[in-house]
């Protein structure tokens, strides 16, 4: 039976394991608690291939508990209450390890199915998710776990395990390898810190070469086609796709065409075009707004264009955009005026409408007692002073001008003719 090498090769042991010296370095938290042989409720949160599963698999190994695992996107109700219904038995003496991957596609009540044995010792979890936990799992388990955070594994660690695989490779196959210059360090950059993907391009690499006297060489070319694209972390309804618009978004914010640039291009190679339209049509207004008025209209010009051409030449008119909203000067001056607004609706402070403001006329018992209404383009410069507001706001300020040119000039102009 064929089992992939990501999967025979996995690390038996902390040593064999690569990446994660935070948690698992010679002082990292987890490293002390796996050392410690005692184990708490834990949730290992972060992407593919960073060693999760490999981790759960060495906690298991040191303790003398019963040992389950469960995979959530399969698993339901009746795969627990099996768990549990061992528990207190000769099959359980000292309770069971319950190891739950990708914890996230398990429902409230089948979260809350765990609660009363986990809290009460006889089950200790170890969850696996790729998604952010504190969106994910139901607080209740959250407050009864340790949250450990695997980040992407960098390129050096990454080489280190790409070498082992090659290593076991040749050992396999009763082969020796050559490989061209670059390519541990191409696998190892391409796999966007995924282990798992690095280990794979290898044994497709070996299993794809010929044999020739023994030797099996491994090309550069070679390894750049069984790795393309293979950087790229893209789900479109999970965390990374928010992760990498936050960022883009951020970046133009900050002014930083070429980090724009970067995050739109992740964007666009993984086919995704309406996310960084939608996306530039919000930064023009929240972001540049009033400093730049007519970025809007421009924008959406590059976004129609783009949307009429599509992919692939639908990346130069979304560049175009970046490079300008990156570049222009900022305002956030409309959201955090409709910001404020908002928030005093959301309270309920409104107030009546002034009579003078009604879409009626005052009826003849009032008309002695009713401002009416002053239509402001009989006045000089189209302005009189009045009240717009309700009496209960009648001295809120929502707007607050930008420290830009373009607001600043309308400030000016405005002091002056409201002084007058």
């Amino acid at each position: 039976m064929y089992r992939p090498l990501a999967d025979e090769i996995r690390p038996s042991s902390l040593g064999e394991v690569v990446g994660q010296e935070h948690i698992l370095g010679k002082n990292g938290m987890l490293r002390r608690i796996i050392e410690s042989g005692n184990v708490p409720n834990l949730i290992f949160y972060g992407p593919s291939g960073t060693g999760k599963t490999t981790i759960a698999g060495i906690i298991a190994d040191k303790t003398s508990r019963s040992f389950h695992r469960l995979n959530a996107t399969t698993a339901g109700i009746a795969d627990i209450k099996a768990i549990i219904a061992d528990l207190d038995t000769f099959m359980t003496p000292n309770g069971v390890l319950l190891y739950l991957d990708e914890i996230q596609y398990f429902n409230k009540k089948q979260q809350q199915s765990l609660l009363e044995y986990i809290e009460n010792g006889q089950i200790s979890l170890i969850a696996s998710t790729t998604e952010n936990p504190y969106f994910y799992i139901y607080n209740a388990i959250l407050s009864r776990c340790t949250v450990f955070e695997f980040k992407p594994v960098a390129v050096p660690e990454v080489e280190k395990a790409v070498l082992r695989a090659v290593n076991i490779m040749e050992k396999k196959l009763s082969v020796t390898a050559q490989l061209e210059d670059g390519v541990v360090l191409h696998i190892a950059s391409a796999c966007g810190g995924d282990v798992r993907k690095a280990i794979n391009s290898i044994e497709i690499l070996f299993y794809g070469t010929k044999e020739r006297n023994g030797v099996v060489f491994i090309g550069l070319e070679d390894a750049r086609n069984v790795s393309q694209r293979s950087a790229m972390r893209y789900d479109k309804g999970g965390d990374e796709h928010y992760d990498i618009l936050s960022a883009f978004q951020k970046s133009i914010r900050g002014s930083d065409p070429d980090a724009g640039l970067h995050y739109l291009a992740r964007l666009l190679e993984a086919g995704d075009l309406l996310s960084p339209c939608r996306r530039l049509l919000v930064i023009a207004s929240e972001d540049i707004g009033l400093a730049y008025p007519s970025a809007i209209s421009i924008v959406k010009a590059c976004v129609d264009t783009a949307v009429q051409l599509g992919l692939p030449e639908a990346q130069i008119p979304l560049a175009e955009a970046v490079i300008l909203l990156a570049t222009a000067p900022k305002s956030n001056s409309a959201v955090a005026g409709i910001g404020a607004a908002m928030q005093d609706i959301r309270k309920g402070n409104t107030g009546e409408i002034p009579r003078h403001l009604k879409n009626v006329h005052a009826d003849s018992a009032e008309a002695d007692k009713v401002e009416e209404y002053k239509y402001a383009h009989e006045y000089t410069n189209h302005y009189v002073k009045q009240q717009y507001m309700p009496d209960k706001l009648k001295n809120a300020k929502y707007y607050i001008y930008g420290d830009n040119k373009t607001e600043q000039a309308a400030k000016k102009y405005w002091d002056e003719i409201k002084k007058a």
